[in-house]
């Protein structure tokens, strides 16, 4: 596929935070098989910024779509599309890659500009538990078949494996972002918020676990993004005392380094629970819903999913925690 220059990979993956997070693996891959391979990334722009902050992404493309389909009959909104598509089309491909297996991810990808001999590719079927439009077979080049029972960090990797024609090891996926050591770091970050109610896991169940991570001589780190979140940690912090820390609104780019430098994080099935995984930290995740094997960690002695068909109890988390807490230290 080469002409003699490097190889250009575009992925296409615009949401959500989570989705994001868990095939950045691909972007390890593709260097580690595919030495000087180029990858740019095309991403809606709620996530671009955390984007930049990742190694081995070289161009990060930031699409509206959310945004412009509110507004799409106004000339404004138009104008904005035609610029992305032009600044899309400034470079050309080898491969067009579609990680997200939507039509609204599809319908970006066939914007892109290809090589000679260069191709896009997507999902070729669906698979349990992951999201999927079939339309997509006929928008782009290649449908690359896929297993009904799998991992979605292990269903990117594959697509992006079959599409270029290298074998990448399951067993543990690499992240191109890691923690600062564990002796420089500090803090129990709380990863409380989540877009899906019915992932919540109850305010008093999560005052119960920070009060014994405090016993335990640690801080809880209360992050928060809109007034709804703010209302609840401020309230949290009123109970917890001075040993729980509001964080300030911030950006995913300036969020990284907080999590970067937590001594490890509790979390629910959301974005910023996946960012913790994808760190290395001590990671507990508390799932509300059956997808654990589809979404929860894997690979990593000090990091584990509890719950499932329901939320587990206090008990059970705080348990999971000191495990992990033990697993990283024996390590």
């Amino acid at each position: 596929m080469p002409r003699g220059g490097a190889l250009k990979v575009l992925i296409v993956k615009l949401s959500s935070l989570g989705d994001i997070i868990q095939t950045l693996p691909v972007v390890h891959d593709l260097h580690a098989h595919l030495p000087g391979v180029e990858v740019d990334w095309v991403v809606e722009e709620a996530f671009a910024d955390l984007l930049t902050q990742v190694p081995g992404i070289r161009t990060v493309l930031p699409c509206a779509q959310r945004r412009w389909r509110k507004s799409w009959w106004r000339a404004e909104t138009r104008h904005a599309w035609r610029a992305f598509v032009a600044q899309l089309r400034s470079q050309a491909y080898d491969l067009v890659l579609d990680a997200q297996g939507l039509v609204k991810s599809a319908w970006v990808a066939r914007q892109a500009r290809l090589l000679p001999g260069g191709f896009s590719a997507t999902f070729g079927n669906a698979s349990a538990l992951c999201s999927y439009e079939r339309p997509v077979r006929w928008l782009l080049d290649r449908p690359i078949p896929m297993e009904w029972q799998i991992h979605a960090v292990d269903r990117t990797r594959l697509l992006a494996a079959r599409a270029l024609g290298y074998t990448p090891n399951l067993d543990q996926p690499r992240y191109p972002f890691k923690a600062l050591a564990p002796h420089q770091r500090h803090g129990v970050f709380i990863g409380h918020g989540t877009t899906r109610v019915d992932n919540e896991w109850p305010d008093a169940a999560w005052i119960d676990f920070a009060q014994r991570v405090i016993a335990s001589g640690e801080t809880v780190l209360l992050p928060q993004a809109g007034p709804r979140e703010q209302a609840r940690v401020t309230a949290w912090a009123h109970q917890l005392g001075a040993q729980a820390q509001v964080l300030p609104p911030m950006s995913l780019a300036q969020l990284l380094p907080v999590l970067q430098g937590a001594r490890g994080a509790v979390s629910v099935d959301s974005g910023l629970g996946h960012l913790a995984v994808a760190l290395g930290l001590p990671v507990v995740q508390i799932f509300s819903q059956p997808r654990i094997a589809r979404a929860g960690p894997k690979g990593v002695a000090h990091q584990c999913a509890v719950g499932g068909d329901h939320a587990p109890d206090v008990e059970t988390v705080w348990q999971a925690w000191c495990q992990m807490r033990a697993a990283e230290e024996g390590a």
